[in-house]
């Protein structure tokens, strides 16, 4: 690659950074803080526009401020960029700022083998932070290069925590039993309850970042990288996945409804869609293997607004949306996520396992106003319970909280945007 040019974009890159706004803090921040010691790889992965290069710039500023390199290799003009120019930018790199042993590199899996360069300098001490928005990609070149060497952190939209502290309002846990405070609170959950918590567009409130962000997944992280000619079969893929949040597919009834060639296709396009981090599909909890491979899947959105901004379907699909931000909170919380159907073929929402055990029960419902809803809801996970051999549950709700008690088995039900900011912490009983 031209070195003029080379030079041209690091310099660029790096006025950029330097004045780049902080934003708000996240939590992942103490997450990587106690790895800063070790001399692994630490790898942030996430959608496209979800912050992480804010991220780095935080973890530049607060902790290597004069002991840094940066490059983002999502810059255009870096296309003929390849793994034997990485010589030359770390030369460049030293011509301009001097000898430094932090490298943070942003989309680094633009580059193929770039994994050959950061193993290089990581036998010579140097210490590497990079960001991913492809999490095969990612994960292919960590495993055949960086295996063992490596520690990896996901970033999600904003958390309602998050979110909170972006509209400057500071939550302390006693304002939840403050009549007006809980009022405040409940206004802005009904506010990220549809506009999510990706940072851009909560910033400049306009859709048009969320509708980029959407076509920038489909045409440049899966239509171009994997050479797909006819995007017509993918776009409606996708649109079907936002439309369905928390429904039920197979990959068979999938390619049949949407005439979308062959089984293989559906499944490969589904992956892509996953790999970028648009969309997550769950697994029926069954201790037979085999049955939890063939039986259908549960899809779900990477974040609320984002799903919203393409389906448009917000006002009709409430409690759906209620429950894809659950999911949401529960992969932010690195749980190991199913859903479950007792034997008599009712379905709870969530199932939480630890290891080889079920940790926990979770069924999502908008309220429990109607009878008929909440003994629905209720008989579901009871009995779903008593086939586990667990004593608790819980059901999140828009704005209800009471414990039942029933047949010995406890029934937590609590508002969601109450657990959102301090969970249910009891373990179950086996």
């Amino acid at each position: 690659m031209d070195k003029l040019l080379l030079k041209e974009v690091i310099l660029e890159q790096r006025d950029f950074i330097d004045r780049a706004e902080q934003g708000i803090e996240r939590k992942v921040l103490l997450n990587l803080k106690k790895y800063f010691k070790l001399p692994h790889t630490l790898v942030v992965s996430g959608i496209r526009r979800v912050g992480k290069s804010t991220l780095l710039v935080q973890l530049m500023r607060n902790f290597y401020k004069d002991t840094s390199y940066y490059f983002n290799f999502e810059d255009e003009r870096l296309l003929n960029f390849e793994s034997n120019d990485f010589n030359a930018l770390y030369e460049l790199m030293i011509e301009l700022f001097g000898e430094k042993k932090v490298f943070f590199f942003d989309e680094i899996q633009n580059v193929k083998g770039w994994e050959n360069f950061v193993r290089r300098m990581q036998d010579r001490k140097f210490k590497f932070f990079i960001t991913g928005s492809n999490a095969s990609l990612l994960s292919k070149e960590l495993g055949t290069k960086l295996t063992g060497r490596h520690l990896s952190q996901k970033l999600y939209p904003f958390s309602f925590k998050e979110f909170l502290s972006f509209k400057n309002y500071k939550f302390q846990p006693n304002n939840l039993y403050k009549t007006v405070e809980r009022g405040k609170l409940k206004k802005f959950f009904n506010v990220y309850l549809k506009e999510g918590g990706m940072p851009e567009y909560l910033q400049y409130q306009n859709k048009e970042v969320l509708k980029n962000v959407y076509e920038d997944i489909l045409y440049r992280d899966i239509a171009v990288r994997y050479d797909i000619k006819e995007t017509k079969s993918l776009r409606e893929l996708a649109l079907y996945f936002l439309t369905n949040l928390g429904g039920l597919f197979s990959y068979n009834k999938l390619k049949k409804n949407l005439s979308l060639g062959s089984v293989n296709t559906v499944k490969s396009y589904t992956e892509h869609l996953e790999n970028s981090f648009l969309i997550f599909t769950i697994n029926l909890f069954s201790y037979s293997l085999k049955q939890q491979a063939v039986a259908p899947k549960k899809v779900y959105c990477l974040d609320n607004g984002l799903a919203n901004a393409v389906s448009f379907r917000f006002s009709r699909d409430r409690g759906k949306f209620l429950e894809n931000l659950v999911f949401i909170e529960l992969k932010r919380r690195n749980e190991d996520i199913y859903y479950y159907k007792t034997k008599n073929n009712l379905e709870v929402d969530f199932l939480l396992k630890k290891a080889r055990k079920v940790k926990q029960l979770i069924q999502v419902s908008q309220n429990l106003k109607e009878n008929k809803t909440k003994e629905r809801e209720i008989n579901g996970l009871i009995t779903a319970l008593k086939e586990l051999k667990l004593k608790q549950g819980l059901i999140l709700t828009e704005d209800e909280e009471e414990v039942i008690t029933l047949k010995g088995i406890k029934i937590i039900v609590q508002p969601i945007y109450k657990w959102l900011l301090m969970p249910v912490n009891k373990k179950n009983e086996n």
